[in-house]
């Protein structure tokens, strides 16, 4: 065994506490700029149908810090199986569905008389479908909710629809539109 001198000791103490103070120093600006990146690390379809109420705030959508990602991973494994598990799904997985119901939400919403005079944005999660936007009427938002439950493979419909453009929504903002 290879024994340190008292100067070698005091030297790796040192560099270590140097170590640990730079780590500690760095880590909230590293949080910081982690927080800033987002994605769609998971290819959620994400897709805004409609824009015709200026002013209405954009959804943040699927996008992901890193952070996020990773506390989420185990949660949408666990989630994705349990609908094939329950024999609610023919596939393993709820969100294989996604990308093939994204289009056929697309088309249904755009065959809603009156889609044009609202803001609308369309999540896709495990055959779960996100309106989230401002529309004119509440009318028009219960007409949107039941062409999108009417669509093959939906399993449910979350309508985050503020009717006009004042006030807070119900779903996270993207960046620029925060308060």
């Amino acid at each position: 065994m290879i024994g340190l001198g008292s100067h070698q000791t005091h030297s790796c103490t040192s560099s270590l506490a140097v170590l640990l103070f730079a780590g500690v120093a760095v880590a909230p600006a590293a949080q910081s700029a982690e927080a800033d990146t987002r994605s769609n690390f998971f290819d959620d379809p994400f897709f805004q149908v409609s824009s015709g109420l200026r002013n209405c705030p954009t959804p943040l959508g699927p996008f992901y810090s890193p952070a996020e990602v990773r506390s989420q991973l185990h949660g949408r494994l666990e989630r994705g199986t349990s609908c094939w598990l329950a024999g609610r799904c023919k596939d393993s997985n709820a969100y294989r569905y996604d990308k093939a119901i994204a289009p056929e939400v697309r088309k249904a919403l755009d065959g809603v008389p009156g889609i044009r005079r609202s803001s609308v944005w369309v999540t896709v999660q495990r055959r779960w479908v996100y309106l989230q936007g401002c529309v004119p009427t509440r009318d028009l938002a219960r007409r949107l909710e039941r062409a999108a439950k009417a669509v093959r493979d939906v399993e449910t419909v979350v309508p985050d629809l503020m009717t006009g453009t004042r006030g807070k929504p119900a779903y996270p903002l993207k960046e620029q539109d925060k308060e």
